[in-house]
């Protein structure tokens, strides 16, 4: 078939993002998996030490289309043996990679990021078969992805020390940063290449090397980019890629005394039992984990500014991000206006196949997510609560889903408290901004915020009141490489992204030098 010979490479130099959303998504999934095998990007195994490898029992797991069912292909089942191998090859690895200069590594980093660019749209045609996103969507990923291996590509160079004024006039007292050694990466889903990139970039950048475990249900972008990081010139060893028996390989990187880091995005009860985990061998930890984002819409709002805003913070990946609004606090003033308004704006989202030119809501990644939204509007409704747009499965069938507006939720309600993760959207109204505040921070997470006002004095007020560790003041998409991400209370520990991302692979070494007195 001719058009499926033509580098989409090569249409990017010619074409706007338009227009190269138009032909890609003018492909069926098999035409899809087509080109990504003609590109070589359609990697089936894992990878430890350079090599790619099938699991050593055989065992396999399958990859479905969340929007056909299709099984686009099997990977490896891997466990306890594939990591340990993984582990040693990191660990060989970083002898040699931690003592390139930051120059050198930081070369490495900007030729993978030249080719991430360069293959972005078989990317984004990759994370769209095996996440369901629409494909606009799948290369706004690919970009933001691949902007943390530009950033921290640069960010290498930048790892300074300090020189402490000394105590005695014979000694000399400095302070070092030197990387961690060998990360263990734990990813999830949902964004199967952004979520990995924003931790294996600081990790190289600072001399680390990684154990990358992608999720199960979306190994094949991780693949992907570890062939890209080849290319590119990371030695091998540096970055493994294993995937399959969650437990087992999230055991054996626990229990290894040289894995000295655990870098993990996923639910807080995963992320409760990697913290404890990590105990026995005291590892450095960094988690990324559930949030409950309010989205606070003021009577002094711009309206078209808060419904633009609040359908973006809420239904981007089909509501299946860890900062998207999880309650929409609107108050008493504006909540009619505010409905009506986001109401009809939902009604325009079009519900289909990612690869279908105009899909603006893919589906659900499996059963269990639509079955995790149906138990909370089934709790909400017998609550009090009203389902005014949606609230059911869609007619498409598979895991698609009615993009869905509540009313008249309040905060005690299990949509109130825990994560939807599907693309529901709960109004909450509330009196006075003491209030807002109050049902805001009424939660144990701690990750993301939104506000929508006019008001100046308001909106530095209540950023600085909020418990969040990412406050959006009239904007509802605020992740960006170059600011720090993460939560507070049960939303995590650490820094994501940002200057502040490098130092959560680095240890500080204190050297104080004595006798500088000549002899």
């Amino acid at each position: 078939m001719p058009m499926l010979r033509l580098s989409l490479r090569s249409l990017h130099l010619v074409s706007s993002p338009r227009c190269l959303c138009r032909h890609m998504s003018s492909l069926e999934p098999k035409a899809a998996l087509a080109r990504l095998r003609e590109s070589k990007l359609l990697k089936t195994q894992g990878i430890i030490g350079g090599k790619w490898i099938d699991a050593y029992d055989g065992k396999t797991i399958q990859v479905q289309n969340p929007a056909t069912g299709d099984v686009i292909a099997s990977v490896p089942c891997m466990g306890e043996r594939e990591t340990s191998d993984a582990i040693s090859s990191a660990y060989e690895a970083f002898n040699s990679w931690s003592k390139l200069t930051a120059g050198e590594r930081s070369k490495c980093l900007r030729k993978w990021y030249d080719l991430i660019i360069s293959y972005k749209e078989d990317l984004a045609l990759l994370i769209t078969l095996e996440q369901g996103k629409p494909l606009k969507e799948a290369l706004g990923e690919v970009n933001y992805g691949a902007n943390f291996i530009e950033f921290f590509a640069e960010e290498a160079k930048r790892v300074y020390g300090d020189i402490i004024p000394t105590t005695l006039a014979d000694r000399r007292l400095f302070v070092l940063k030197q990387p961690v050694r060998v990360v263990g990466a734990i990813t999830p889903w949902n964004f199967p290449l952004a979520m990995i990139t924003r931790k294996v970039g600081p990790a190289l950048a600072c001399g680390c090397t990684v154990v990358v475990k992608p999720s199960e249900l979306t190994p094949l972008t991780a693949l992907a980019a570890a062939e890209l990081s080849l290319q590119a010139g990371i030695p091998p060893g540096v970055i493994n890629v294993i995937m399959g028996n969650a437990s087992d390989i999230g055991q054996t990187l626990l229990d290894s005394t040289k894995v000295r880091k655990i870098t993990f995005t996923g639910s807080t009860a995963v992320g409760k039992k990697l913290m404890a985990g990590s105990a026995s061998t005291v590892k450095k930890v960094s988690l990324e984990l559930g949030g409950n984002a309010p989205c606070i819409v003021f009577d002094d709002a711009d309206l078209d500014v808060a419904v633009k805003g609040s359908l973006a913070a809420k239904f981007r990946n089909s509501g299946q991000t860890c900062v998207c609004a999880n309650r929409i606090l609107v108050q008493e003033g504006i909540y009619e206006k505010f409905a009506s308004a986001f109401m009809k704006a939902v009604q325009n989202l079009q519900v289909g196949n990612g690869l279908v030119e105009g899909t603006a809501q893919g589906p659900l990644i499996n059963e269990a997510a639509v079955e995790k939204v149906e138990r909370l509007i089934r709790d909400a409704t017998v609550k009090g609560a009203n389902v005014i747009l949606g609230g059911k499965r869609h007619s498409l069938g598979m895991t698609f889903y009615e993009p869905t507006v509540v009313s008249n939720v309040n905060n005690e309600m299990l949509i109130s408290r825990e994560e939807v993760f599907g693309p529901v959207a709960p109004l909450l109204p509330f009196k006075s901004e003491e209030e807002a505040i109050r049902i805001a921070n009424d939660t144990n997470a701690g990750l993301a915020a939104y506000i929508f006002t006019k008001s100046i004095p308001r909106s530095w007020r209540v950023s600085e009141a909020l418990e969040y560790g990412l406050v959006g003041v009239n904007e509802g998409i605020i992740s960006t490489e170059v600011a720090p991400f993460g939560g507070v209370k049960q939303s995590g520990l650490g820094r994501e992204g940002s200057k502040y991302g490098m130092d959560e692979y680095l240890e500080l070494k204190y050297v104080c030098l004595g006798n500088m007195k000549e002899a």
